[in-house]
């Protein structure tokens, strides 16, 4: 498929409001995947000094990093899957190959013939031989859990397997397999930009006079609207959604109790600020995002002022946090800086952005955690790099006079960072919605 072909499915969702059937996600998907093996995947390998990378994985105990390379007709590995990638930098080329009964889509091609050799091990053996690599990489890691897929058995067989000359070479891909993960192609930010443009109209659609009845709707409706919508779109959820109340007459909820996926069911009434949590996955990749809405009282034709000032200090702790974006910074550095430069402009911040896209919380730099604000040991340490995704989430602490209390703004929304530096992927919210009380 040509990009233009592409552009033509992004075109078809975004003006008919409707995702596609699935046999053409499934041509859109395997072209993804088809651009990321040949096209990514060589510079990443350089660019981490990987010569040969070896995922193992056993049907229904995937590798996180092996299922993102599955075709769109495989949806499991099948029996054990071994697949071997070898860059050759003399002749600027890749092998894709599967120690497997059969091809692994149009990408992986079958190396294995098990009437010639019928040993599956030995077959890997002979492949990694024939190539001699500098060094091979397996997903290990202490600190990612997406890049340590290689189980405790298939370990412990392969250095078995392996002469002591061979295994001697074996290293961690841990570098290879986040910078797999994490790294966006054009035509992936293509579909991204429709994806996050489809999450925010589900969002406006439950938000709104359609679905909320004050005095009647509890969150818990709201919740199952977006659960019942997704699915009628044909889509999935990657984590089940929340809807919370912060009002006039109750107290500020702890940190951990906001946090907790177990929200009790509230009756929505009017005065009521409300919250969302909502992702959706489609094809190759997740949205996270939070947003804010208010149910007008009688007599209001607008959000109060006071409201939508506090939402405007949730916009300005963004602005700090993207703008301390910068390849190379990890991402405890990150966030100390953006800390530091919010509470010096009299903010009560707290950030605990996430690397999104393949997985909704995916490998890359953790830019705090809600419980973690001096840093994240490890997953924090690791840098900022071009052509990545993030979602920009955090929250401050507002005092509201009118209130006598405080309030928390918490916002999230899908950023990208590349060449030329930052952007949101389909835009943020900048004010609360209004939800208007039907007479």
């Amino acid at each position: 498929m040509k990009k233009i072909t592409v552009l033509f499915f992004l075109v078809s969702l975004t003006t008919f409001g409707q995702i596609l059937p699935e046999r053409d996600r499934a041509t859109l998907k395997d072209e993804i995947l088809a651009d990321r093996f040949n096209n990514m995947l060589p510079e990443l390998m350089d660019k981490t000094n990987i010569d040969m990378w070896v995922l193992i994985s056993r049907e229904y105990n995937e590798d996180p990093v092996m299922r993102t390379m599955l075709p769109a007709l495989w949806l499991n590995a099948r029996r054990r899957t071994m697949l071997v990638f070898y860059r050759n930098k003399n002749t600027n080329s890749i092998e894709k190959l599967a120690v497997a009964r059969y091809d692994v889509g149009d990408n992986i091609n079958s190396a294995w013939d098990k009437e010639k050799q019928p040993d599956q091990w030995q077959r890997l053996v002979e492949l990694i031989e024939e190539r001699n690599p500098n060094n091979i990489g397996i997903n290990i890691s202490e600190d990612f859990a997406i890049a340590d897929g290689l189980v405790h058995t298939d370990y412990e067989a392969l250095k078995e397997s392996l002469p002591k000359q061979l295994e001697d070479k074996l290293i961690s891909a841990e570098k290879l397999a986040i910078a797999w993960i994490e790294t966006r192609t054009e035509k992936e930010m293509e579909l991204y930009n429709t994806l996050v443009s489809v999450t925010h109209d589900i969002i406006d659609e439950a938000f709104s006079e359609k679905v909320i009845k004050p005095g009647v709707t509890t969150t818990d409706d709201v919740v199952w609207f977006l659960r019942q919508k997704v699915t009628d779109m044909g889509l999935e959820t990657w984590f089940h959604p929340t809807v919370d109340v912060q009002r006039s007459e109750e107290a500020l909820k702890s940190h951990i109790e906001s946090f907790s996926k177990a929200k009790e069911k509230t009756i929505i009434l009017p005065g009521d600020l409300l919250h969302c949590d909502f992702g959706i996955s489609y094809i190759t990749l997740n949205t996270d995002c939070q947003q804010h809405a208010y149910v007008l009282k009688e007599g209001e034709s607008e959000v109060p002022q006071y409201l939508q000032e506090a939402f405007e200090k949730g916009n300005r702790l963004q602005d700090i946090l993207t703008s301390n974006f910068e390849e190379g910074k990890t991402g405890n550095e990150i966030l100390l800086a953006s800390l530091q430069q919010a509470k010096s402009e009299g903010l009560q911040p707290s950030i605990y952005t996430h690397p999104l896209g393949t997985y909704g919380h995916s490998a890359g730099p953790t830019i705090g955690m809600w419980d973690s604000q001096g840093g994240v040991p490890g997953t924090g340490d690791y840098p900022l790099y071009e052509n990545t995704v993030y979602a920009i989430e955090l929250n401050t602490t507002v005092t509201i006079p009118e209130w006598k209390k405080d309030i928390r703004i918490m916002l999230e929304e899908a950023g990208f960072y590349g060449t030329n530096g930052f952007r949101y992927v389909n835009g943020r919210q900048k004010a609360i919605k209004p939800i208007k009380v039907e007479k």
